[in-house]
């Protein structure tokens, strides 16, 4: 850390005191995603100074590694003719994912400048649906034909490789561009010149559907430990490939989401320091009026139990206890179901035995969470037994239920549509909440005849 502070600081120096020449020497012996991860720390007008200044072998690598952010002004600070040269010289995901976050003048004077290739991929990319594999996938890849031979194969990716996302696995089509296999290019290089690639090739080929959601896209290379992974369209023909570095993002995005909505905050895809105070009020506003709102029935139970409270005012002292227990119980529950859910450990029919399941812990932990209370208070509280008693059962009870709550509803939650992250933490203790001062109050009045 504190040599890239130090690493910083020195090209920052260099750009101050138009050491330009220097820079750039430096700049050629930098890895592509450190320059654009100092970048990023730069202001706005540094960086892209630096940019300019980088040597035009490294522009289009570094440029794909920065914040989106970053790129927008970038290529808005340029001329039609640099701001095509890079989009062309990006893989076309790459280039996909920038456009369709910029507004619509400036993409239009882009692809009016672009490569006729590069502005084909580009628009093919941009008719799949957002989130999808299609949109996320890059059409540059290395395919050959079944009846080629190994030396015609090798011949090919000598010419179409540098262009590719990856060589190292080919994909083999027939004459539909239907994929009817693979090969791997160790494969290809130890095999005889003159060997068939329909006869080596790879017939048991694991694909996905352009439409597929990108999240299962992600999971299905985590199943299987892939690198990349081929994506067809519903006639089974090869239209692209997703790669291992995009799955990354993917789930890097999909877990800042999921972490976001269980905070009770609107999602944005913004980094924290690029997004603005009424952008962030605006994210977190609703959750909090809503959750205020529905936490009023909080207020109108203990005003309904007021008189219960006025004669026994040494339980209003454990409220707090019972109800952070509660909705700390029903958060466990909740994360471990959602974060399930989310990897497909867990399915909506897995609901009984998930419930059962959830019941023995939920009992198991309100009993010894009951023991060593009752010890407390009367210990060191020195409470009555019977008070006692009446905060130990309702916190058995409490943590009972705050499990089966917190188990269930992120469950029912996707069964009807809706994302299970948005049952977490908030909601479940604002129910959870309501719930324990309902079983706190009626124990007493049972116990005590209140």
């Amino acid at each position: 850390m504190e040599d890239e502070k130090k690493e910083l600081e020195f090209l920052r120096e260099l750009l101050d005191t138009k050491q330009y020449t220097k820079l750039r020497q430096n700049a050629a012996e930098m890895n592509t995603a450190d320059i654009a991860s100092y970048m990023d720390e730069m202001e706005d007008e540094d960086s892209l100074k630096m940019f300019r200044i980088l040597p035009k072998s490294m522009a289009a690598d570094v440029f794909a590694q920065l914040e989106l952010d970053d790129q927008q002004y970038i290529i808005s600070s340029m001329s039609d003719k640099e701001a095509s040269t890079i989009i062309d010289n990006l893989m076309a995901d790459d280039a996909t994912d920038l456009l369709e976050e910029m507004p619509a003048n400036v993409v239009k004077r882009i692809l009016a400048n672009a490569s006729p290739e590069t502005r084909a991929d580009i628009n093919h990319l941009l008719r799949y649906p957002e989130d999808s594999a299609g949109s996320i996938m890059t059409v540059e890849f290395v395919d050959l034909k079944e009846n080629m031979t190994v030396a015609d194969a090798i011949e090919r990716i000598r010419k179409i490789g540098l262009d590719s996302e990856t060589v190292n696995i080919c994909y083999v089509l027939d004459s539909q561009r239907v994929l009817v296999g693979t090969v791997a290019l160790r494969y290809l290089i130890i095999m005889d010149p003159q060997a068939v690639i329909g006869e080596i090739m790879n017939e048991n080929v694991i694909s996905i559907n352009t439409l597929t959601d990108q999240e299962e896209a992600a999971l299905m290379f985590q199943k299987y430990d892939f690198t990349a992974m081929p994506v067809v369209d519903n006639e089974n023909r090869l239209v692209g490939i997703i790669t291992i570095d995009d799955v990354v993002d993917i789930m890097q995005e999909e877990a800042t989401e999921d972490i976001e909505k269980m905070a009770a905050i609107i999602p944005t895809d913004k980094p924290y320091f690029k997004v603005s105070i009424w952008e962030t009020y605006k994210k977190r506003m609703p959750w909090l009026l809503l959750l205020m709102i529905s936490a009023t029935f909080t207020g109108a139970i203990i005003t309904h139990y007021e008189e219960a409270l006025a004669s026994y005012v040494v339980l209003t002292a454990y409220i707090p206890m019972l109800m952070d227990t509660g909705g700390n119980a029903g958060s466990q529950s909740a994360v471990s179901i959602i974060r399930g859910l989310s990897l497909n450990e867990i399915e909506f029919k897995n609901l009984f035995r998930v419930f059962w399941k959830e019941a023995r812990v939920a009992v198991i932990c309100g009993v010894t969470l009951s023991a060593a209370n009752f010890v407390k208070l009367l210990v060191i509280d020195r409470l009555a037994i019977p008070f006692a008693l009446i905060i130990c059962l309702t916190l058995v009870l409490v943590v009972c239920c705050a499990k089966v709550v917190g188990c269930t509803l992120p469950m029912l939650a996707e069964r009807i549509g809706f994302d299970p992250a948005v049952m977490a933490s908030p909601l479940i203790t604002t129910i959870v909440d309501a719930l324990s001062l309902l079983v706190y109050f009626e124990i007493a009045t049972a116990v005590l005849h209140l």
